[in-house]
């Protein structure tokens, strides 16, 4: 049984610490990517070294896309990736031209994103419609496709209360974003009525009917944070119109000053993430350099620590931060003492 105490993470900087007892030869494994599955990795660090006699590894919370982009480069560049979506096939593509060729995929868990605003202030009950047509550039009336110039909630909705738009939003290099854009405007578009005439005025062309669902409006309707979420709870904290797009768990560690609005009549809990009645969840992953693994020192044994039932499993410490457990834990568990890869092709 793995010791287990609170620990605090810091959300900007890279967190490198030296564990006592570690050889100082040992090279520490090194971690890049998605801000929101890196307090789990620091988290598990931190137990990891309590367990072995390994360097402390290095976490650098960079978003999953520039982390997924670092760990392709070459093979001697990080040995995990952290991402809050599934790696792209495009993504893969680059891993194999640069000679990254065997990854293992490991899901350590589930997340919600979490529309938040002030405590003070009512709570919402949005649908993604909603959002799209509070944020789209253009937006579709009787007239076809026009310029969005809702002021309000309630001007979006009339079941809304009557107070300014005012959203912040990852920006599109972290993997919260992409989710936000596939689950909530994309599917508002579509619920809206919109995609049908983007797609008219497209040509037919999907992909670019999608492109013009995902074009926000400009003004003061969204702000897209460049760093960490975390900066922006005391801004929603002390906010009388602030909605900010956040992770279950950064939302549940600011809970005695946010409020989570419903998505479709729900209200995100672990209990409605995993049992898929909350709409806008995602889930979390790891992907490691299975080359790495003999030659980066407890490499592997870190991985096995964060996979473990005492850090992810249906009680682990890990839950106590907003993990949300895979109910296909053991088969993870199983990939990873294997050391199964994935296929090139996603």
């Amino acid at each position: 049984m793995f010791f287990k105490k609170t620990l605090t993470i810091p959300f900007l900087t890279t967190l490198t610490l030296t564990a006592s007892g570690a050889s100082a030869a040992n090279a520490p494994i090194e971690l890049v990517g998605s801000t929101t599955v890196y307090p789990y990795a620091a988290i598990s660090a931190d137990t990891f070294v309590e367990n072995h006699d390994f360097a402390y590894p290095e976490v650098a919370p960079v978003g999953s896309t520039e982390g997924i982009s670092s760990f392709c480069t070459e093979t001697g560049s990080a040995d995990i990736a952290l991402s809050s979506r599934k790696i792209k096939a495009t993504e893969l593509a680059t891993c194999a031209t640069n000679g990254v060729t065997k990854i293992i995929e490991v899901k350590i868990g589930y997340d919600g994103l979490v529309f938040a605003n002030s405590r003070d202030n009512p709570r919402f009950d949005f649908t993604p419609a909603d959002w799209f047509l509070a944020l789209a550039a253009e937006v579709p009336s009787s007239e076809g496709l026009i310029a969005n110039t809702a002021e309000t909630w309630q001007q979006v909705n009339t079941s809304l209360p009557d107070i300014k738009i005012r959203t912040i939003l990852p920006a599109p290099h972290f993997g919260t974003r992409e989710v936000f854009d596939k689950k909530m405007m994309l599917q508002g578009c579509k619920d809206s009525g919109a995609f049908a005439l983007m797609m008219s005025a497209n040509d037919g062309d999907a992909a670019a009917a999608s492109q013009d669902c995902l074009t926000l409006r400009t003004g003061p309707f969204v702000t897209e944070e460049q760093g960490s979420m975390h900066d922006v709870v005391p801004v929603v904290a002390s906010s009388d119109t602030a909605i900010a797009v956040t992770s279950l768990g950064l939302f549940e560690s600011n809970a005695r000053d946010l409020r989570a609005s419903r998505i479709n009549g729900v209200i995100p809990s672990n209990e409605t993430i995993a049992n898929g009645a909350y709409p806008v969840s995602r889930p979390m992953f790891m992907y490691v350099k299975q080359g790495n693994i003999g030659i980066k020192p407890g490499l592997k044994e870190y991985v096995q620590t964060v996979v473990s039932d005492e850090l992810s499993g249906p009680e682990g410490f890990l839950t106590n931060f907003g993990l949300v457990p895979d109910p296909d834990l053991a088969a993870t568990q199983q990939r990873v003492a294997q050391e199964e890869v994935m296929r090139l092709s996603n």
